[in-house]
């Protein structure tokens, strides 16, 4: 009986050809079978480094059923090389169900790190790193979208989305609605392609940014919202004893309110202050 083989997880580049590392070429031109989200974009990337291996499909609609048929090529032996469209499989991509059996049938899973988007965008963001949460996609639909950002009122972690160009407006508009528009937000589109560009400015900022030209809401988009930043020193300590008094009989919003108008204070900075007291 062959021995056993092996699934490798490989990160191709998200734009720029050259972001692939020499073990990920290797191993591409090496594995017997490569599993791609979309064969004919993947061709793209094999011919511009001569790698003549074979490929399968492996996507949303037929993961369950392909992921059964490599796990029963890999046990007979073969090494299977799995890739996304652009960046690291799995994230925000196909791969979990493949991965996940994998993994319970007990065949070696071998990740190749590489190019990440959101990382990449991350990192040039200018917003805090040493904490941080990718939450892919937001909801399609505006009433779950806003449900998701208000989980978001107090997080204290810089927060990372992807976003198409057919709903990056509406995506900030719900953010300046929700967190506010002076949440710091810094949106990168095109990361290493020839228009890469990031802006980074108020949530209401970026909004009129990307409204102000049709040209901004071109490319893909990796959106980044900073998280809630308290500033202690600008909140007097009477002002903060009678938040917490008010938020013992009224809502946060209202009793934030009512305490920034005696005092003369920004109801925002309340506002975060009471989240902070609730979690």
């Amino acid at each position: 009986m062959a021995e056993t083989g092996t699934l490798y997880i490989v990160a191709t580049p998200i734009g720029n050809l050259d972001d692939i590392t020499h073990r990920a070429v290797k191993v591409l031109r090496e594995v017997d079978i490569i599993a791609a989200e979309d064969t004919r974009h993947s061709q793209k990337l094999l011919q511009h480094w001569e790698i003549a291996t074979r490929m399968t499909s492996l996507h949303d609609h037929n993961e369950g059923q392909r992921a059964k048929q490599l796990i029963e090529q890999i046990h007979s032996g073969l090494t299977v090389a799995l890739i996304s469209d652009a960046g690291t499989p799995l994230i925000s991509d196909p791969g979990y169900s493949l991965v996940n059996q994998c993994r319970e049938a007990g065949i070696q899973v071998i990740p190749l790190p590489g190019a990440c988007a959101a990382i990449a965008a991350l990192c040039a963001s200018g917003l805090p790193t040493d904490q941080f949460r990718f939450n892919g996609f937001l909801p399609v639909k505006q009433v779950a979208k806003q449900a998701a950002l208000e989980k978001l009122t107090a997080e204290k972690a810089t927060t990372v989305f992807y976003e198409s160009p057919r709903r990056v407006v509406s995506t900030l508009e719900a953010i300046v609605s929700v967190l506010g528009a002076e949440r710091k937000v810094s949106l990168a589109k095109e990361i290493t392609k020839t228009f890469e560009t990031f802006y980074h400015n108020t949530a209401g900022e970026v909004l009129a940014w990307l409204l102000a030209d049709d040209n901004h809401q071109r490319g893909e988009f990796v959106l980044m919202i900073e998280g809630v930043v308290v500033d202690m020193a600008d909140l007097p300590e009477e002002s903060l004893a009678l938040l917490k008094s008010l938020m013992s009989e009224l809502p946060l919003k209202k009793a934030a309110a009512l305490t920034a108008q005696h005092y003369g204070l920004k109801k925002n900075a309340l506002y975060q202050y009471g989240l902070t007291l609730s979690e």
